[in-house]
């Protein structure tokens, strides 16, 4: 058993997480083994400790940095002393997570981080970059045009502010699209300097008449809050009652008031992998290979959008070495509505 092969890990152990050694799976075809050094917190992370999702012994984390430390013979993109930034849905297989001092990824559905980009916004990108990219460009999904054929068409960003809704303005702008967001008055700057056009309180009274009457012609909205009200109310902005509406909530969760003119869809971003995947035993998703596609090209040109500015990092913020009590302490904040536009971080020592 080669060493890091037996990682030091935060897992799960019911309602609590403990520091123990995990085991991580052998290399699968175009998988590498990496020494992790940042990993950051998603609010999917709480949710699936919370529900127990995965049982005891889960690793959860689903986004890293880190140094390619072996190759599978099948990857042609890494090398060994590479440094990159990967997706992995952290608890589903185990001993597999970002929250620990080893991780798996995927050639594909990683990237290798540009010169001057620093690390720990790096490894901010891949969950929320992915989501966004889907949630605008699959089939499965809005199903915008892409290659900058938006023509200044509009699309409303639920949630501007969200790290997920931060890298949404970014691509429908690059895309070509006339992009507007809600969010609150505080953040009003940082989605305006993402891109947005035109930015909205979410909490106005009047925020859909704003709305429509600013984009009468409105036809796509992308809900990246996926709360009790964020898809209905969204939703009222389409003024001709029809259009298209995703939310990133699975299943469409919490969609029932939205008007039956309009076509609704989700986001998932574990589609990314060309695998099947399987949540709490209950909710099964295929294999979507559009999904993969899409996700592998936009890893391919991360790189490059990186470098020529085109897409910017959120703002981050480091909760400390990675330990049970950080973690903890992230979920907390996410739980209790303390953290706004910005992503939460822990550094990985060996």
């Amino acid at each position: 058993m080669k060493s890091y092969q037996d990682a030091t890990a935060v897992v799960q152990h019911q309602d609590s997480l403990v520091l123990s050694t995990v085991q991580l799976p052998s290399l699968q075809d175009h998988q590498v083994y990496v020494k992790v050094e940042f990993a950051a917190f998603n609010p999917t992370d709480r949710l699936a400790f919370d529900l127990q999702a995965f049982g005891d012994d889960a690793v959860l984390g689903c986004e890293f940095v880190g140094t390619v430390v072996e190759a599978h013979p099948t990857v042609t993109k890494l090398e060994v002393g590479d440094c990159i930034a990967a997706l992995v849905w952290g608890g589903e297989i185990k001993g597999l997570g970002a929250y620990s001092t080893f991780c798996i990824a995927d050639e594909r559905l990683s990237f290798k981080i540009p010169d001057g980009i620093a690390h720990p916004s790096a490894c901010s990108i891949p969950l929320a970059a992915n989501t966004a990219y889907l949630a605008l460009f699959s089939q499965n999904s809005l199903g915008l045009p892409q290659g900058g054929s938006g023509n200044g068409r509009s699309v409303l960003i639920w949630g501007g502010s969200s790290i997920v809704g931060y890298f949404a303005i970014q691509f429908a702008n690059l895309h070509g699209f006339t992009v507007a967001a809600t969010c609150s008055p505080r953040n009003f700057d940082l989605v305006k300097n993402a891109g947005a056009t035109h930015v909205f309180d979410y909490a106005n009274v009047d925020v859909v008449t704003r709305i429509q009457e600013c984009l009468p012609e409105l036809s796509h909205v992308f809900d990246t809050i996926g709360n009790d009200e964020s898809s209905t109310t969204a939703s009222k902005c389409l003024k001709s009652g029809t259009g298209d509406l995703c939310t990133v909530r699975p299943g469409r969760a919490k969609t029932e008031g939205v008007s039956a003119g309009i076509r609704v869809t989700d986001v998932f971003v574990f589609t990314a992998f060309p695998t099947p995947h399987t949540y709490r035993g209950t909710t099964h998703w295929p294999v979507i290979m559009e999904n993969h596609a899409l996700s592998a090209a936009l890893y391919e040109d991360l790189p490059r959008l990186l470098l020529e500015e085109m897409i910017i990092p959120p703002p981050v913020k480091c909760l400390g070495n990675l330990s049970p009590e950080a973690v903890l302490e992230a979920m907390h904040l996410n739980r209790t509505g303390k953290v706004s536009a910005e992503k939460l971080y822990f550094e990985v020592f060996v």
